[in-house]
């Protein structure tokens, strides 16, 4: 258990205390989950056919509401593609650097072709409830994803960024209507040279509430205050900017400015399709 609990304190900072695995034969499993990182650094190895086909193996396994499997996925390997994509997304250097890029995508136009061969109406599919399923869908699927990458031997990086200029992604892709960008993810063999860091996250009283919502004022500032000596110390070890969590958190949400162009996301949705009645 040894591995187990060095992850535990690296996921929830060196002072907490490991709650044991009550099942052994769910270790590995849960030692996988703990060791998640962001990796932005990727040797140039490709990621063949077949470890992409386990992927999505393990993504269509995910839960989908009423089995409408209102998502795909499109793997994106030529360089130019991902240059371009890549500048639709702050041109982030690990997207031109991961030999494979996934784009997940919202996608009701397969259930408005199957109605349509059905002889029937999709109706439903102009209403925000069911944009949410497509969306929901999508990142449950891409969370099955990770995990199977991960246990492939890959490293991954989500790039919420896709969403800073949607309607440039969904040219590039020539995405039909009703089919929408949700974020992309960078996969690749991990650079042994610039290894990522297991990035802390909040105490789970910050998160879990038992039977109702609760969370004390004082209590939380306490904890808050506690996570940002944890994360100022994770990113001195990490080479990187030092910031407060709680101040890099109040400066993401602070105003329009804060969403590099994803403010006007509801008209971009609208615009690929989607009515949101």
């Amino acid at each position: 258990m040894a591995r187990y609990d060095d992850l535990w304190r690296e996921r929830y900072g060196a002072a907490s205390t490991p709650t044991p695995c009550p099942v052994s034969a769910a270790v590995p499993l849960m030692e996988q989950m703990l060791a998640h990182r962001t990796v932005r650094a990727y040797l140039p190895d490709a990621v063949p056919q077949d470890a992409l086909q386990c992927i999505v193996a393990a993504a269509q396994s995910a839960a989908t509401s009423s089995n409408l499997q209102t998502w795909s996925v499109v793997a994106v390997r030529d360089r130019e593609r991902k240059a371009r994509l890549a500048e639709c997304a702050a041109n982030q250097a690990h997207i031109h650097e991961a030999p494979l890029l996934l784009i997940w995508l919202a996608d009701l136009s397969r259930s408005d072709r199957n109605a349509q061969r059905a002889g029937s109406a999709s109706e439903a599919n102009r209403y925000t409830e069911m944009f949410l399923v497509s969306a929901f869908d999508a990142v449950l699927a891409a969370q099955n994803a990770t995990l199977a990458a991960e246990a492939l031997g890959y490293g991954t990086s989500y790039i919420g960024a896709m969403r800073n200029h949607p309607a440039k992604v969904s040219a590039e892709l020539k995405l039909p209507k009703r089919v929408f960008p949700i974020f992309g993810l960078t996969v690749g063999r991990p650079d042994p040279a610039r290894p990522a860091g297991i990035k802390p996250r909040l105490q789970q009283d910050m998160v879990l509430f038992e039977e109702t919502y609760n969370a004390p004022a004082q209590a939380e500032a306490q904890a808050v205050a506690a996570y940002d000596e944890v994360m100022l110390g994770f990113q001195k070890a990490q080479g990187m900017k030092p910031m407060p969590w709680s101040t890099q958190s109040a400066q993401r949400v602070a105003g329009a400015q804060s969403l590099s162009g994803r403010d006007r996301l509801v008209s971009e949705i609208h615009a690929q399709g989607f009515e949101l009645e």
